[in-house]
């Protein structure tokens, strides 16, 4: 009989590893089709206060990653209607300077900036936290929103599977090197990562770059959202003297142009049940605009509320006690990638 072992030293034989990861993908599928969709969200918003989005920030500088595009525009635009000075990091120079230009024409905020940023590559990252330092201006908010679901196993320049790439190791590396530009807003700067609802299928592993030979896109994809859970978890309570407040949120199910290339079939069976991308975005944007004592730094939030990271008998909550682990892994990543 073949047994594999959880993290939490509990033995399971194949056959309960297999029903576990159905009760997994079935409870998920359950729930996120009563909550991630736009029903979801209608529902949901009965509870909102608007109050708690009428609020200015002229004075906080506020990074957003993959901002050319879905919630990441969507959220860049909310933060400059807003009166933030907004710095757009984007892959790709040319959509970027079309996403900066409309913005600014939307919001009438000329404090909008482009930083075209490879998020795959560590060079890269740590090139643009170069760029900002010499700035020496305050970071008020961190939004850590780029992500990749490529379906096909690809390896980056640097030697790295591609989805961990920019999903963990380029989340981790800029913002450990944000760190000292946070620290200048503190006590008013916060990191947000937009994690997934797919991570609840998913516990953590040390596995982060797939070695199984039947690579899964997907599965990667769910893995790398629970990292991230998982580091913001981490971050808030290493960090928890320095002013910075860290806080995971998932946006639900929306339809942006990353979901209709990635997973297309999902994308067309759910087709008018996603969310919009503004939809999507809300949550980033009250995350950005609540006082941090209204928050509660570690936690996962979904629909303007603080939600739970596991689901009910999925057995991935003691998984988290590898993230040390990890977090050594990627420390060595950063820097012989340097």
């Amino acid at each position: 009989m073949i047994t594999v072992t959880l993290s939490a030293d509990i033995p399971l034989t194949a056959l309960a590893m297999f029903f576990l990861k159905a009760w997994r993908s079935t409870a998920f599928a359950v729930y996120g089709y009563l909550n991630f969709t736009k029903a979801g969200f209608l529902e949901h918003s009965k509870r909102f206060k608007p109050e708690d989005m009428e609020a200015k920030i002229p004075s906080k500088n506020c990074i957003v990653t993959g901002a050319n595009s879905g919630i990441g525009y969507a959220t860049a635009e909310g933060l400059a209607q807003r009166g933030a000075t907004v710095y757009l990091v984007c892959r790709n120079k040319e959509r970027g300077e079309d996403a900066l230009s409309k913005i600014q024409s939307t919001t009438g905020n000329p404090n909008v900036h482009l930083e075209v940023c490879d998020l795959s590559s560590v060079s890269e990252i740590k090139s643009l936290a170069s760029r900002f330092s010499k700035k020496d201006v305050p970071v008020h908010v961190l939004i850590n929103n780029a992500g990749l679901l490529e379906n096909n196993r690809v390896t980056t320049s640097e030697g790295f599977e591609l989805n961990f790439a920019v999903n963990v190791l380029g989340t981790y590396t800029l913002t450990e090197s944000m760190l000292p530009l946070l620290e200048k807003a503190a006590p008013d700067a916060r990191v947000i990562t937009v994690s997934s609802g797919g991570m609840y299928t998913a516990p953590l592993t040390n596995d982060l770059m797939y070695s199984e030979s039947n690579f899964n896109g997907v599965e990667q994809y769910a893995r790398n959202k629970r990292v991230q859970v998982a580091l913001t978890e981490k971050w808030a309570e290493r960090y928890t003297n320095k002013g910075i407040g860290f806080y995971s949120m998932h946006p639900g199910w929306v339809e942006t142009p990353g979901v209709a290339r990635s997973l297309p079939s999902f994308n067309e069976k759910l087709q008018g049940k996603l969310r919009t991308s503004e939809e999507g975005a809300d949550t980033l944007i009250w995350l950005a605009l609540q006082p941090k004592d209204k928050l509660v730094s570690g936690a996962l939030y979904f629909d303007r509320a603080e939600v739970t990271k596991h689901l009910k008998f999925a057995a991935t909550s003691g998984s988290h006690a590898v993230i040390d682990s990890i977090i050594g892994r990627l420390n060595s990543m950063a820097s012989l990638s340097a």
